[in-house]
């Protein structure tokens, strides 16, 4: 049987280095599957199937330095893992069994207690037989903190699996960010991460296992675990399990492209995923350890985390490189791959065999320093014009509010009481990040009567205040601490804001700036009546996204385009998703249960809408951003780097993604809650609160698309009055810090201004 498509050539920066107590798993594991009943007689595998697919040679690849008996327990998890798969694929997949399936998934968590020793009932089946076994061999060395975090990946891993089975029922590919954000959970790579920690005996101190760092090193690993296998197993999955949950496929069909071309655009974002843990590591743990006060065994932790993590890449790649579970030698190109080269089809040719990956890793760096190259290329300020925006879908009738002119007129005032408008002592802006004549044009209470369109009239000015504050600031942002800015006057801005959020009435200093006063009346009206959990999400909302911020100087400060998964995720962030949402949520009470909101309908839900927003509003900010700006945080301009392509191919495939999120945006409400309704056993009153909230975002879709089109923020001409200088011949506008000293060392310089301003 042919490849349907030749292995394209990996990057696989680090050798493959293989455990000395292989041979021991190997026989431990097979005694264990054995005893667990996986091997003779579960119709499932036979001790055949076990040696060919070879899990321990996995993971003495993937986990070079354990000891033998670690090594042991994490193949065994291996060997468990892959029984899963496979036994829940003969039994549910193939059958499309779904109540059978969650069933058979409900029992699963109460073989992951949380306390030493608790009961656990009797198992029904080997993968309850196992989970129950495993568990008890592997939580005692561990933290509460890791055993919450491993039984929560544990059970992503199992539960989504629902997700899958529901989209082969349905006949249907995911588009290409909901998949990568669903196949980390059913694709178990964060479970692989966790025991990563377990087999480096170095446990990611609680303070920063949530952090961003973290967080994208866990993902990136996720997401080059996931991509890799994807490319090997394509032919498996397609031809002989009826599979949809693969990446290639998922852009064949997106892109309307052939399986070639496609494996070669999955493994350009497995090394865009791969290059940017590499750079997570190098530039950003560093300083959440010093943020955090981490001490030297807790820094040396994290530190055998992410080596426990690139060994994992490297020996993965090795394995899928020699399992005949996968595509990996049909075509003469990939000969030299499956010999250990490491480098996949197309290989320089050097030494083969095992122990020789090493050889590969050069010619690897070379091949794709080109990709890598190219994100530092930017030339900031280039002129782009007006491109075209794709066609831009609404099913959802736009409502306003009967409140919009008042809302309009409290908003002004507010914003000059405030002292957002005009110059600002210490604010290195000459005319001041906002004048009265850009708030106008900004017309942010159009878009807050579009949002909210049944608000009252004290409602409507709220939520159009939070607007124009946190539009205020993604533009003070860039503005005051942008290129060549000031990050640690950036990063105490940051900080300081969450003493004017105060969760328990709390007295706050008095405000320094304009931001700063801004916030502290918002919060005081918003949060008053809230309860304490409620006042917890909203800080954490507006926690998140002034971080992002940051996030995007830091990038500027290194004219890096950002990879486009962590670009898309952090988006959500930076444009204020989750505060409107908030926004939308407060008046719902304890109507509905913490569960159903973490539910994953809810949150894909969710998500496909926040992902509209963002990306229209890159469509629209396009040529503010990329000419007047010399922004590099727009989804045009990073399809533009990720394809290499052309601005209007660009502006294409956003246009594309915007109408896939929309289409699963439907899909969602339409025919995943109702089944929600019927799992949560939701009352009639907790039905009509989450059927208001689906309305509230039809809502908030519908008009922020209706402010993008009625407002003058992103006109060109409008853009020629508030961007003076970048007009002027097209060159770049003076830096942000004229008047104060500016580089490297230089941060004090900026403190006492800020610290000192009333």
């Amino acid at each position: 049987m042919s490849q349907p498509f030749e292995l394209p050539r990996f990057y696989v920066p680090y050798p493959a280095r293989l455990n000395p107590h292989l041979e021991r798993a190997r026989v431990h594991t097979k005694a264990w599957a054995r005893e667990m009943g996986m091997l003779e007689g579960s119709g499932i595998w036979e001790e055949a199937d076990l040696d060919a697919h070879d899990y321990a040679l996995l993971c003495a690849y993937t986990h070079p330095d354990a000891s033998g008996p670690e090594l042991d327990l994490v193949t065994d998890w291996y060997v468990w893992v892959f029984f899963f798969d496979d036994h829940f694929l003969d039994i549910f997949k193939r059958s499309r069994d779904m109540a059978g399936a969650k069933a058979y998934l409900d029992r699963l968590p109460d073989f992951m207690p949380l306390e030493d020793g608790a009961p656990m009932p009797e198992p029904h089946n080997q993968v309850e037989a196992g989970l129950a076994d495993l568990w008890v061999r592997t939580v005692p060395a561990m933290s509460q903190d890791w055993r919450r975090r491993f039984r929560e990946s544990t059970q992503y891993l199992l539960e989504e699996s629902l997700w899958e089975l529901d989209n082969i029922s349905a006949g249907r590919i995911s588009n290409p960010i909901e998949y990568i954000e669903m196949r980390r959970k059913v694709g178990g790579a964060p479970w692989s991460a966790n025991l990563v920690e377990h087999a480096a005996a170095a446990e990611v101190p609680a303070v920063v296992a949530a952090s961003r760092p973290l967080r994208v090193l866990r993902d990136t690993f996720a997401d080059g675990v996931h991509l890799r296998n994807d490319l090997f197993s394509y032919q498996r999955e397609t031809e002989q399990e009826g599979e949809l949950a693969n990446a290639v496929l998922v852009l064949e069909r997106f892109l309307g492209i052939g399986p070639q071309e496609a494996a070669e655009l999955v493994n350009q974002m497995l090394t865009s995923r791969l290059q940017q843990f590499e750079h997570t590591a190098l530039t950003e743990v560093e300083p959440l350890a010093g943020q955090y006060g981490l001490g030297p065994a807790e820094r040396r932790d994290v530190a055998a985390y992410v080596k426990g993590l690139q060994d994992w890449q490297s020996g993965g790649h090795e394995w899928h490189m020699r399992s005949s579970r996968y595509m990996n030698g049909a075509q003469a190109g990939a000969a030299g791959a499956v010999t250990g080269s490491g480098t996949g089809a197309g290989g320089l040719g050097g030494p083969t065999g095992l122990g020789t990956s090493a050889a590969g890793v050069l010619g690897s760096l070379a091949a794709t320093m080109p990709q890598r190259l190219r994100a530092y290329r930017h030339v900031p300020y280039r002129q782009v014009g007006a491109v075209p925006p794709p066609q831009i879908p609404m099913p959802f009738a736009l409502r306003l509010s009967p409140h919009l002119q008042a809302a309009r007129e409290h908003c002004a005032q507010w914003c000059e009481r405030m002292g957002l408008l005009g110059p600002e002592p210490g604010v290195p802006v000459p005319g001041g990040v906002w004048d009265a004549e850009k708030l106008e044009a900004y017309d942010l209470a159009l878009c807050a009567a579009g949002i909210h369109p049944e608000a009252t009239e004290e409602g409507l000015d709220l939520t159009t205040q939070w607007l124009a504050w946190g539009t205020y600031g993604d533009d003070y942002y860039p503005q005051v601490f942008g290129r060549g800015g000031d990050l640690a006057a950036a990063r105490l801005t940051t900080d300081r804001l969450g003493l004017f959020m105060p969760l328990d009435g709390e007295a706050v200093p008095a405000p320094l700036t304009a931001f700063e006063r801004g916030l502290a009346d918002l919060w005081r009206r918003t949060a008053g009546p809230m309860s304490r959990a409620e006042r917890r999400a909203f800080r954490t909302a507006i926690e998140e996204m002034t971080e992002s911020w940051l996030w995007e100087l830091a990038n500027l400060r290194q004219n890096r385009i950002p990879d486009p998964v962590d670009y898309i995720e952090m988006r959500r962030d930076t444009f204020g998703s989750g505060l409107t949402m908030s926004l939308s949520r407060i008046g719902h009470g304890g109507a509905l249960p913490p569960e159903v909101y973490r539910s994953r309908p809810v949150q894909a839900m969710e998500s496909a809408a926040m992902d509209f927003a963002c990306l229209l509003n890159d469509v629209f900010s396009y040529q503010k951003e990329i000419q007047f700006e010399g922004e590099i945080h727009n989804a045009v301009l990073v399809v533009q780097n990720f394809l290499d392509c052309g601005p209007e191919q660009g502006m294409d495939v956003v246009g594309g993604l915007m109408a896939a999120r929309m289409a699963e945006f439907q899909y969602i409400t339409e025919t995943q809650l109702p089944a929600l309704y019927e799992e949560f056993g939701l009352d009639a009153a907790a039905r009509q609160v989450l059927d208001g909230y689906v309305q509230e975002l039809r809502d908030w879709l519908a008009g922020i698309l209706n402010w993008h089109r009625g407002c003058h923020r992103y006109e060109e001409e409008a853009l020629l009055r508030h961007f003076p200088a970048a007009a002027a011949a097209h060159i770049p506008p003076p830096g942000p810090s004229w008047g104060v000293p500016a580089g490297l060392g230089t941060a004090a310089a900026r403190l006492p201004a800020l610290l000192g301003r009333q």
